[in-house]
């Protein structure tokens, strides 16, 4: 099951005078960046999110959202009484300790005291997030499978994208492969002619070493090898893409050797006809790994 690394999910709900939306969202990242975004006065809910997303998404950069309201004024924010008196006394005996040592203090703000962990509380959590973080769970489960369909969805587009390059580069090294074939006859000749040329004018020269020469600069320009690793690629590509789980990283490590392929063949060239086909090559080559950069 092929997923993207982009998609997004939302709902809605409401229990007990409150009403909450939830938001999932993701985008392209090279490993699980899970970020997880709930109030923290429901007990227990963000563990249960990111225990129950782990195991569905590898890969991306993911954002769970949970913002919850009341319905009404009685349901607002409250100001933690019990809290704030734990809070003050911790902050007076901090800087009496502080005093006696000779260190002084800045002064701390209402703003920075009420921004503390747990002294804002809504009206859930004073009678208990048990039931509600039930609820939110509940309906958590179906918002993630939402997110992963959609990205599902995407990931189905992605890998006929994916093939159909994967069948253009196959094309196109065969299309290079009778250019080099026709080169080669081509080359061979006019080296027969220089062999000849050379000898005629160099009295004196050894043969067989400059016919060595002449076989090196061939060797040189043979393009066999990369023909063939480009058509081995082919294979492992399309090999990757019949797996099931997540194979981006694989099929981004293999763009980057169909990169190296066409550059060398390109570097070699010494045709029009097969320079043009090895530009083409790397066009398609990048393109593809414009869309592997989604692939889970």
């Amino acid at each position: 099951m092929r997923q993207s690394m982009t998609g997004f999910a939302g709902a809605t709900g409401g229990l007990d005078g409150l009403r909450w939306s939830w938001d999932v969202r993701s985008v392209n990242g090279k490993g699980l960046d899970l970020r997880i975004r709930v109030p923290d006065w429901i007990e227990g809910l963000e563990s249960a999110i990111r225990a129950a997303t782990g195991p569905v998404i590898a890969r991306g950069n993911v954002t769970v959202s949970l913002r919850v309201q009341g319905a009404g004024e009685e349901s607002a924010p409250r100001l933690s009484s019990d809290h704030l008196a734990v809070v003050l006394a911790a902050m007076t005996r901090i800087e009496a300790e502080a005093t006696t040592l000779g260190l002084s203090l800045a002064p701390s703000t209402a703003a920075q005291i009420v921004g503390l962990r747990g002294m804002l509380d809504g009206a859930a959590a004073q009678t208990g997030t048990t039931a509600l973080c039930a609820q939110l769970l509940s309906e958590f489960d179906a918002v993630v499978s939402a997110f992963v369909a959609m990205r599902v969805a995407e990931g189905r587009a992605l890998q006929a994208v994916l093939a159909g390059q994967i069948d253009e580069i196959e094309t196109l090294t065969l299309k290079a492969g009778n250019a080099w074939h026709a080169q080669r006859d081509a080359q061979a000749e006019k080296l027969r002619g220089a062999l000849g040329r050379v000898m005629d004018n160099a009295d004196g020269a050894d043969p067989q070493r400059v016919a060595q020469e002449l076989a090196l600069i061939a060797v040189k320009a043979d393009v066999t090898e990369e023909l063939d690793r480009l058509n081995a690629h082919v294979e492992a590509a399309r090999a990757l893409l019949a797996q099931t789980g997540p194979v981006g990283r694989k099929l981004d490590f293999l763009t980057q050797e169909f990169n190296r392929e066409a550059n060398t063949l390109c570097s070699k060239a010494q045709s029009v006809a097969l320079t043009r086909v090895g530009l083409d090559l790397k066009a398609v080559i990048d393109q593809m790994r414009e869309q592997v950069q989604n692939v889970e």
